[in-house]
């Protein structure tokens, strides 16, 4: 009597997920991919859990909620399935989980309402809205990285706790599980695919090995399928903005943020690399078994010496040109230098004696320092202070430093790297060596650079 009754509870709350899901389905045709890509299962939490591939829910809950407002399950779903497509739960794993679980409710809800789909338009959104406007007069553009960077620098750590009571949807206990850990705690007893949903059929109990295979898919796997779903959907709302107006705005700005190409500045510097001498022992030409042989024939002999030298790619010839104009801020222009220099004294990064030269310019040159040695960079950092904030004219730097070649300050000058906001005035011709301009995005809205230029987009936390 009472297997009858739980059968007949689970029942009844696939029918509401599957109403809801389906409700979706018919007023966002954009989402068609990402509604139908879980598995579902029981559990006795106190509302839904997700790791991208399952859906984890409670039945009561499920038909509490759909009994209280009908609206309820559906906005739910939909929570659950933004979590996914702006893959949240592929988090940085330095973060502060209860800030990340926080940020990432707020940028899904804010999208949500941004939809104006009355399906959704439950209790929770007109609770929301004042909260949400404080954020908005802070924070531009709602991702979850930018709120996450607000919360941590302006709420406490109880004024965040109650602040989620009022964006929360499901449980993010999973996100930061291992397959085994889910399944020990949960059981996973399946009740059926998302994908066989017309046919569903009860577990009895000796789980399908399909389920337990996919249920240890990995998370970079997992990553990979929703980041595709997640790229589909961008290209699909190009039509949709159009057709609703700012309504897909706040979606379009989380799909663009999660899809956009993430650069490693460190890499991106070793780039411009030229190949030198340094003493170094080369462990590809070396042989060990002659050497080590002749250490045990003849005691301290050894039948070889080690190749003393070595060619790796060493930064030596570097410019520096740094945009400060007055919509530069003197802050991130310092933080650039000296992440810059974090990476160029780094190991194989530096030679002993090097030829950097940093340049200031707004309209015209402000300063000019030519860096020989790790200690003149220290110094220099010590002192260093903004000068300019006028206009903004790249071309002054490119004749500094073409006139500099002429002059022989170099010799092999690898690249020049130029900090800015990218309004100015560019060169007309390519120089002779590699340039790259770069700066911040935090608007989506910078300009273009020349073709012979490399645009280099970072945000904040990437310098």
């Amino acid at each position: 009597m009472e297997q009858d009754y739980k059968e007949k509870l689970d029942k009844l709350a696939l029918d509401v997920i599957n109403l809801s899901r389906n409700t979706l389905l018919v007023n966002l045709r954009f989402l068609d991919m990402a509604l139908s890509r879980f598995q579902y299962f029981t559990c006795n939490e106190s509302t839904y859990l997700t790791n991208g591939e399952f859906l984890l829910f409670n039945p009561q809950h499920v038909l509490k909620s759909y009994k209280d407002e009908s609206e309820a399950p559906v906005r739910d779903y939909l929570h659950i399935v933004m979590h996914c497509v702006f893959r949240h739960m592929f988090m940085n794993p330095t973060l502060n989980r209860p800030l990340w679980d926080l940020a990432c409710d707020i940028a899904v809800e804010n999208v949500i309402n941004d939809l104006y789909l009355k399906q959704v338009d439950s209790k929770r959104a007109k609770m929301q809205q004042a909260k949400l406007g404080k954020i908005k007069s802070e924070v531009k553009i709602l991702t979850a990285e930018k709120i996450y960077n607000y919360i941590k620098e302006n709420l406490s750590e109880l004024e965040a706790a109650e602040l989620r009571g009022y964006f929360y949807a499901d449980n993010h206990e999973v996100w930061y599980m291992t397959d085994g850990e889910i399944e020990e705690k949960f059981g996973l007893a399946p009740i059926y695919n998302d994908n066989d949903s017309d046919n569903p059929e009860r577990s009895d109990g000796n789980e399908d090995k399909s389920v337990s295979n996919s249920q240890g898919s990995k998370r970079s796997e997992l990553d990979k399928m929703w980041q595709e779903i997640s790229e589909r959907m961008l290209t699909d709302l190009e039509t949709f903005s159009k057709e609703q107006g700012d309504k897909a705005g706040g979606l379009m700005q989380n799909l663009k943020e999660v899809n956009r190409e993430k650069y490693d500045y460190t890499a991106f510097l070793r780039k411009f690399a030229v190949l030198g001498e340094t003493m170094k022992v080369n462990d590809d030409e070396f042989d060990y078994i002659f050497y080590t042989y002749g250490l045990k024939l003849y005691e301290n002999l050894p039948l070889v010496e080690p190749l003393e030298y070595k060619d790796v790619k060493k930064i030596r010839e570097f410019v520096i040109a740094i945009d400060t104009s007055g919509s530069t801020s003197g802050d991130l222009v310092q933080t650039f230098v000296q992440k810059t220099y974090n990476v160029l004294k780094s190991t194989e990064s530096f030679f002993s004696r090097i030829n950097l030269h940093i340049i200031q310019c707004d309209a015209e040159i402000q300063e000019h320092v030519k860096i020989t040695t790790q200690e003149e960079f220290d110094d220099y950092l010590k002192t260093m202070k903004i000068k300019g904030l006028g206009g903004t004219d790249f071309r002054p730097v490119f004749d500094k430093v073409n006139q500099l070649i002429v002059n022989k300050e170099f010799t092999n000058l690898k690249g020049l790297i130029y900090f800015t906001d990218g309004y100015g005035e560019f060169p007309k011709q390519k120089p002779d060596y590699d340039t790259a301009f770069v700066f911040i995005d935090d608007e989506y809205n910078n300009p273009d650079v020349p073709p012979w230029a490399i645009k280099l987009v970072l945000q904040k936390d990437e310098i």
